[in-house]
């Protein structure tokens, strides 16, 4: 595609950044004669039909969203143009790095600086805020770093428009995870502060190297959200306060835009706000938990304002079951987790992230996880009965995004159900992704992950019933692969009935690995297939460092099919470039 015109005046060159969502390709205006950044919407080749118009919608609502937009701190949108039957977006080229890539370089920001980019990223804000949008993804990997000194804030990918009809799916929670704010998570609309405490999440994995949140799997994630205090910063500096303000759990506690402009003012000059202390729930009567869920509201004198609107009521979509991975699209119906939402069945466990101990190596910062947990735990967390479907957007779904899942075929002889199809009657697999499998004629690709150095892609005859997991990981957090299952167990084990078969160590292709097989029970309150469960999974480490997990999962009466299948796909299995 390098090289090819697009509306016969835009000439790409090489692609700069990719996500769940799109490719973001560096490119000439031949008409104006200028650098462009122009950004695909790759998601749309793997998506179903029906969920296509869905993406196209949001990519017009995004550029829609930023042109409303003219302040010098967000990307200017520049064109919308069509081709190949999808959205392309021209957007100012921004020469820097992501915040996501300065803390990844560099390990923290210097807290007088972190507060500089805040600031900006806050006026940003309130120009969006002023003229009706809600950004609603606010995290590190959509702050740039202009080289000239100047921060940006991109990708409107999921803002919301005051008057416009929403085109996310009823019950469907989107934006990344770990900065999520806590009423968003309850079920709540968003409001203005909600983009706020999504900022203060930003600040404080700039000036800590680590989100506040983020823990062992997006669930345990999201409860942390809800009912956990952050760690105090600990290298935050006059920063601290202003943070600790931010991330007020209740909406009416956080500084208004206005005040927090102030606030991150003062500290980006290295001065220690006071007013922040009126803000800061220590300061008066200790944490929001200490008075029962119902934050103690500040001293006579400050006035901080609600932006948050009102509740409404909260629709889950149906899930499949619990499951596992890091941006949790969606729960699928067997272990790790499927994107987006729609009906899912039974948990099936992934492949994991996490540093621990358990690898010999320091813990110094969490980050993707694959990992497996209870829809009930996600029940517990809104205070319903249903699971919730997130959909996280990298970034970055990065950017981004997450593509949907593609159609979902029937049943039939090609499923793993019943076993009839021999290996030598599949297909080969060419995977985009650039590793390769034979799998029986008829499963389809869902995309279910795609962050950064971590991507996982699934293949189901049945839409979650029976499906293959292929998770590849660039940088893992686990140098063994044995620590790792170890690891993800401890998590597993709270599911109905769960018993391991085997977890050892063994040698697969030449490389030291693990497999891990166990079963559990899946409940008709948490998934569309329930009953008794298997799963088995290989995961080793390649030469070059990249860990690989093999995932299978189906329901125990079709272990003996399933099984065999999985030893076939091993054997199938082709690593990137081999």
């Amino acid at each position: 595609m390098q090289g090819q015109l697009l509306a016969g005046r835009y000439r790409l060159a090489d692609a700069i950044g990719s996500g769940g969502m799109g490719r973001v390709w560096r490119a000439h205006d031949e008409l104006l004669h200028r650098a462009v950044a122009i950004k695909e919407l790759t998601a749309a080749l793997y998506a179903a039909e029906g969920d296509q118009a869905v993406l196209l919608a949001r990519t017009r609502a995004e550029a829609r969203a930023a042109a409303r937009i003219n302040h010098s701190a967000v990307v200017t949108v520049h064109d919308v143009l069509e081709h190949d039957g999808r959205p392309w977006i021209v957007m100012e080229l921004v020469e820097g790095r992501s915040l996501a890539d300065a803390v990844k370089e560099d390990g923290r920001v210097e807290p007088r600086e972190a507060a500089r980019i805040g600031l900006w990223v806050l006026r940003a804000l309130r120009a969006a805020h002023a003229a009706g949008v809600l950004h609603r993804d606010v995290k590190p990997g959509n702050v740039l770093l202009s080289d000239d000194g100047r921060v940006l804030l991109t990708d409107f990918g999921i803002a919301q428009i005051d008057g416009d009809t929403t085109i996310t799916r009823t019950g469907e929670v989107v934006g990344s995870v770990d900065y999520l704010a806590p009423e968003r998570v309850r079920g709540q609309d968003p409001g203005p502060s909600c983009d706020l405490w999504a900022l203060g999440a930003t600040l404080y994995t700039a000036v800590e190297g680590r989100s506040p949140f983020r823990r062992t799997s997006p669930l345990t994630t999201l409860q942390a959200v809800v009912e956990e205090e952050a760690a105090d910063p600990q290298h935050a500096g006059p920063l601290g306060p202003v943070i600790t303000a931010l991330l007020r759990k209740d909406p009416a506690a956080r500084p208004t835009t206005a005040a927090a402009e102030h606030l991150l003012a003062e500290a980006a000059e290295g001065r220690r706000p006071d007013a922040a202390q009126a803000f800061v729930p220590t300061q008066y009567g200790g944490p929001d938990h200490a008075t029962g869920g119902h934050p103690a509201g500040p001293p006579a004198g400050a006035h901080p304002v609600s932006h948050a609107t009102p509740p409404t009521s909260y629709v889950p979509s149906a899930p499949r079951t619990p499951t596992a991975a890091h941006p949790l699209t969606r729960p699928n119906a067997v272990g790790p987790a499927h994107p987006g939402p729609g009906p899912v069945g039974p948990p099936t466990p992934p492949a994991p992230f996490t540093p621990s101990a358990a690898d010999g190596r320091p813990a110094r910062r969490r980050r993707r996880l694959r990992t497996t947990a209870l829809v009930v735990v996600v029940a517990a967390l809104v205070g319903g009965g249903t699971a919730i479907a997130l959909q996280q957007w990298h970034p970055g779904r990065t950017q981004t995004d997450g593509s949907g899942p593609s159609p979902s075929p029937s049943p039939s002889s090609t499923g793993a159900r019943g076993g009839q199809d021999t290996p030598d009657a599949w297909e080969e697999i060419h995977d985009p992704l650039g590793f390769g499998l034979s799998l029986p004629k008829g499963w389809k690709r869902e995309v279910y992950q795609d962050e950064g150095d971590l991507q996982q892609i699934d293949y189901t005859p049945d839409g979650g019933e029976h499906f293959v997991r292929i998770a590849l990981d660039k940088s893992p957090d686990f140098s063994d692969p044995y620590a790792h299952q170890i690891d993800l167990e401890q998590q597993l084990e709270r599911l109905v009935d769960y018993e391991r078969v085997t977890l050892e160590k063994n040698l697969y292709r030449d490389r030291h690995g693990s497999e891990w097989e166990y079963t559990w029970t899946a409940l008709a309150k948490d998934t569309e297939f329930p009953g008794p469960r298997r799963a088995i999974e290989e995961t080793y480490v390649a030469r070059d460092g990249s860990e690989y997990v093999v995932y299978m999962s189906s329901p125990a009466k079709d272990w003996a099919a399933t099984v065999k299948q999985f030893r076939s796909v091993l054997q199938s299995w082709r690593e990137p470039g081999s």
